[in-house]
């Protein structure tokens, strides 16, 4: 099957209307509506695989996509579409990381890394050593902690969101992402090869993440 791309979804932004509305046409048959939707979230879903290791994003993108083809039936909040979709490119994910451990049982999304289980150095340009620093830190801590801080920073989901991403009950999912920037804040101190950089790093995270976030993982 072709592999598909930003430009096989349609997507008007003159017409488009909020989540919610798109997938109520979508399930009553406006295919144009349908793919607005997944035109809108393409750059997003690409995004999220794009500091995973040598993973395709574009193979990962359409397998996201296409398990949301054969899922949608199953949300019951139309306005959830986002938590939904992002959900889905989480099981992708570690779909595709236990297929490449030898055992199912080897790999722990709440223990192992991305450096655990690929340490290739991140294919995402930096153009800051801050950025790079935050790359590598993200990278370096246990890959659903990795999750809910990118979700959290690149794409602004909120605890509830972050919550049915994962599965959890929201309580936790706050836990989680305070657990995640421990981790974090713990592994930028580690990794900082100057205090400077690791203090122009900590005090402006939300900003170096900005950054990143405009040029990463544009979808092939």
């Amino acid at each position: 099957m072709r592999q598909l791309g930003r430009a096989d979804f349609y997507y008007d932004r003159e017409v488009a209307t909020d989540d919610g509305d798109l997938l109520m046409k979508w399930r009553a048959g406006d295919t144009a509506s349908g793919e607005a939707l997944f035109a809108r979230y393409y750059d997003a879903v690409a995004r999220f695989f794009s500091n995973k290791g040598t993973v395709d994003p574009g193979d990962l993108v359409q397998a996201t996509f296409a398990a949301c083809l054969e899922k949608v039936d199953q949300l019951r909040d139309a306005a959830s579409f986002r938590s939904f979709i992002f959900g889905i490119a989480r099981f992708e994910l570690l779909h595709y990381y236990r297929r490449k451990s030898r055992r199912e049982t080897e790999f722990d999304a709440g223990s192992n890394s991305i450096c655990d289980l690929d340490p290739s150095p991140s294919k995402i340009i930096a153009h800051h050593e801050e950025q790079r620093l935050l790359l590598e830190g993200l990278r370096q801590i246990p890959l659903d902690l990795q999750i809910v801080l990118e979700l959290s920073y690149w794409e602004r989901l909120t605890s509830a969101e972050v919550a049915s991403v994962l599965g959890i009950p929201e309580g936790t999912a706050k836990s989680r992402l305070r657990r995640a920037r421990e981790r974090l804040d713990a592994k930028l101190a580690e990794l900082a090869e100057s205090p400077d950089r690791l203090e122009s790093t900590v005090a402006n995270l939300e900003r170096w993440a900005a950054g990143l976030r405009a040029g990463v993982g544009q979808a092939p």
